[in-house]
């Protein structure tokens, strides 16, 4: 970013904290509990917009992080970025079938990027865990899932929703919290899992306190062989190779922060954190099992860590509101994540499977500001006014990424000694106005500018309307363009992968090919529309949702060599992460609540995906389920006894149609998962006012699905051995688990 735009960022910031200068001259209200309201959580009316309550983790505890939770919210699946199976046990939260790259978390409102410091694979594809695994569960005391044009506003990485993840606040009185959980899972080979943690906040004095959590997590890695008997047809050097099941991970967390209410209605906060991630490995590697090409470290490491996370946040907040109305939100934060893991190789069959014993760091840092000012305004009608303005740079130093030599013949302008550094900066501008045209009707124009160091300008317009009609109907309508900017390692000029032959798009038998980043990639944009019907009676609710999404210049592994180099008799071609002119999504959503007694709730979801396809190729565009049905039954048998069983229905899952190569899929590569459904059951007591307790099954009806292995044939036809594909079976669901938490509280 230029010196003009720092000192644009640092104008309009000075700008609105000025403008609630005048404000803070009047009479303040004697309300010091008084709740800021941003314009973010007036939107919460949003058609697509779901809440997941500390009660109902409390009483459905997650196992490993709450993206188990999250799934069971209309339009969310776990899924990986492609349709390869490559990490296939690694699935993430993807909304309304954008993918995982297109899902924004948010922790109390801020961006988390520390997936962003692991490698992007020729696929796609990062061997992460995602992001929704840093708070434990019972710190929380929500989640907001945000879906379509509604999320727009968040900016960068937005495109599919967001998932804003709430913790527990301060509180000016003494509270205290001691957690545990455990699971047994009724198969051995099959990782269990327990977790214990703590939290404290109290008033420190004078107008200060604060808060303090501890999290000790671990989860086991399924057994190495928990696929045997299920993986796809093996031949030659990979006849004794296997699917991987789940990896393991143990998380070590600790949290504080510090309020100061320095004025009625004003206050600051600091927040620090520390987080240490680990696997422990199941054996998994991004397109072989082979371990001869890795001198036996897949069996040597096993059950042990092979990567591992160090994430620390920093932060400064300061929230403030007036008698006047006005309200304002401001923070500074700074992430740091080391993500240190054992070397892997960057070419063909190799790329991702170990080549050292050694562990490497890559580096990332992310700095960010926001303001934001809300403004109400009676003018002709009532209104809403939201005006900020964010600045966000990421910096990043990858040692191993960059060590791809030019093995198929030498690159004009590219050598072997590579700079392992990357940058980007995003300076952004928005408004946001929420109209009460009348009683019953809601407009909420929007607009959003983004500039990018690399890729440039973006625009993201939206509009939002809700519609009552009569007293028990609404209409609820959305359209936005949301965007993302190419990732660090799409945009880096020297990182470089490099294939033999078998995953070089529409190349002939021999000739192998490189994979360059590109600066010239401009950014993923998408149309988002909705249309909602909402009835609302006496505790009855019922609502379908139509959402399309319009996908443009989707950043995927080129389809067109742009060069070419040779070494000797082999010939390369050059390809470039390049941007997929047309993309689309397309689905429902369906809700049904009905309150079948004072003391009986059901709440039901559903999901269907009209289409989901690279609009040039044709092929699908993520292994997601055809439909999803999440149906919970909860029975408040007395005031300190709650029962609740959970279905969950999957449709079919078919696989991609072409292989790398653009052939159509054949044999095994075209096989599809089958719907299943899972069922749980669960009952919470509350002993006392301090404690509670909740068990439960997980799975009842123990339907379990087994990983086959990535979903294309992979082989060499001059040793005859291959690895035949796997379709849609490239994950594990695990079977019938029994667990147990007890909560405590003062």
């Amino acid at each position: 970013m230029n010196n003009k735009l720092h000192s644009l960022a640092l104008l309009v910031n000075l700008g609105i904290y000025g403008a609630a200068l005048p404000a803070m001259a009047a009479d303040t209200a004697a309300n010091e509990d008084t709740m800021v309201i941003t314009a973010a959580e007036q939107n919460l009316q949003a058609p697509g917009v779901s809440t997941i309550t500390a009660d109902e983790i409390r009483k459905n505890p997650a196992a490993r992080d709450v993206s188990e939770i999250i799934r069971t919210m209309p339009g969310v699946n776990l899924t990986g970025n492609s349709t390869s199976g490559q990490r296939g046990n690694n699935r993430q939260i993807d909304i309304r079938g954008m993918g995982p790259e297109n899902t924004l978390i948010l922790i109390d409102g801020k961006p988390v990027t520390s997936r962003n410091s692991i490698r992007l694979g020729w696929r796609g594809e990062r061997d992460t865990r995602g992001d929704t695994g840093w708070v434990p569960p019972e710190m929380i005391e929500r989640i907001e899932v945000i879906r379509g044009p509604a999320a727009a506003r968040y900016g960068n990485g937005a495109a599919g929703g967001v998932v804003n993840i709430i913790t527990k606040k301060v509180s000016n009185e003494w509270h205290g919290s001691w957690n545990t959980y455990l699971n047994a899972p009724e198969h051995n080979e099959e990782g269990s899992t327990k977790r214990t943690n703590f939290s404290l906040n109290g008033p420190l004095g004078g107008d200060f306190s604060f808060r303090l959590y501890g999290n000790l997590d671990k989860t086991q890695a399924d057994a190495w062989d928990i696929n045997q008997g299920h993986q796809s047809e093996r031949t030659g050097a990979y006849a004794d190779t296997l699917p991987a099941g789940r990896e393991g991970v143990e998380n070590k967390d600790i949290n504080g922060v510090l309020r100061w209410d320095f004025a009625p209605m004003q206050a600051l906060q600091f927040e620090a954190g520390y987080s240490r991630q680990n696997n422990l490995y199941a054996g998994d590697t991004q397109n072989t099992n082979n371990d001869n090409s890795s001198n036996g470290l897949v069996k040597k490491n096993y059950g042990k860590e092979t990567n591992r996370l160090y994430r620390q946040n920093f932060a400064l907040t300061w929230t403030g509101g007036w008698d006047n109305g006005i309200t304002t939100n401001n923070w500074a934060q700074y992430e740091h994540t080391r993500n240190s893991r054992l070397g892997e190789g960057l070419a063909g069959g190799l790329e991702g499977l170990f080549n050292s014993n050694k562990f490497t760091d890559t580096d990332l840092s992310d700095v960010m500001l926001h303001s934001e000012i809300n403004l109400p305004i009676d003018f002709i009608v009532n209104q809403n006014l939201t005006l900020g303005t964010e600045w966000d740079q990421q910096r990043m130093k990858d040692m191993s990424s960059n060590g791809q030599t030019l093995q198929g013949g030498a690159i004009p302008g590219m050598s072997n000694n590579r700079s392992p550094y990357s940058d980007a900066e995003i300076f952004s501008l928005f408004a946001e106005n929420n109209m009460e045209l009348t009683d019953s009707t809601m407009l909420t124009p929007a607009l959003r500018f983004d500039h990018h160091s690399i890729v440039g300008n973006n625009w993201s317009p939206s509009l939002n309307l809700s519609q009552g009609l009569g007293d028990d109907f609404t209409l609820k309508m959305g359209i936005a363009r949301a965007y993302k900017a190419p990732s660090l390692y799409q945009t880096n000029p020297n990182y470089l992968l490099y294939s033999k032959g078998q995953g070089c798009y529409a190349s002939s038998d021999g000739v192998g090919c490189y994979m360059l980043g590109n600066e010239d990639l401009k950014a993923e944009t998408s149309i988002n529309k909705e249309i909602g019907l909402e009835w609302k009676r006496d505790g009855w609710l019922a609502g379908v949702t139509w959402f399309r999404n319009d996908y443009r210049d989707k950043i995927e592994a080129g389809y067109a060599p742009v060069g070419h180099t040779s070494s000797g008799k082999v010939q390369t071609d050059i390809y470039q992460w390049e941007n997929v002119p047309k993309a689309v999504v397309e689905g429902l959503e369906g809700t049904l609540n009905v309150p079948v007694s004072d003391t009986i709730n059901w709440t039901n979801n559903v999901t269907y995906m009209l289409q989901s396809k690279n609009k040039e190729t044709g092929d699908r565009l993520s292994i997601i389920p055809e439909y999803t049905l999440n149906s919970t039954l909860s029975w408040q048998v007395q005031q300190d006894v709650s029962l609740q069983s959970t279905f969950t229905w999957y449709g079919k899952q078919q696989p991609k149609k072409y292989n790398y190569k653009g052939q159509p899929v054949s044999g095994s590569e075209k096989d599809e998962v089958s719907p299943y459904s899972i069922v749980g059951l669960s009952a919470t007591w509350d002993v006392t006012k301090y404690v509670s307790l909740t068990g439960g099954v997980d799975n009842v009806f123990d339907k379990r699905q087994w990983r086959a292995g990535n979903a294309q044939t992979t082989g060499n036809t001059t040793t005859g051995a291959y690895m035949y594909g796997a379709g849609a079976y490239t994950y594990n669901e695990p079977g019938r688990t029994w667990y147990m938490s007890v909560n405590t509280q003062f």
